[in-house]
């Protein structure tokens, strides 16, 4: 298992239990799951299930099919390069696991796809 995602599953688990969080600890759990049982997400199910101004936590790949046409706060395990530069073009950002926690600590508003 990679490293960097045992890191991330231990850090997004302290988080769940020191907010009370339990998407946190749910992240945690996808995260651990082998790389074939993780979700694939398009952009389009992304832009057809947000608004402008949403953020969004996907727990595997999100891929570059289809279009975005407003601005999300994105966090998932893996992108595309074109599924980022759509989100990018698009005024939305990329985060990691460290700034979704720090900016959401209870989890609220954050979205889960996947």
């Amino acid at each position: 298992m990679n490293e960097h995602i045992v890191r991330m599953a231990r850090t997004l688990r302290r988080a769940s239990t020191k907010h009370g969080a339990p998407i946190w600890g749910r992240l945690a759990e996808l995260a651990l799951k082998p790389t074939i049982a993780r979700r694939t997400v398009n952009i389009h199910a992304i832009s057809s299930h947000t608004k402008k101004g949403d953020t969004v936590a996907v727990p595997g790949k999100v891929l570059g099919t289809g279009q975005i046409s407003h601005p999300v706060t994105l966090f998932c395990f893996n992108i595309s390069e074109s599924a980022a530069t759509k989100v990018v073009n698009a005024g939305g950002r990329i985060i990691d696991h460290h700034t979704l926690i720090r900016k959401r600590p209870t989890g609220r508003g954050v979205i889960l796809l996947g």
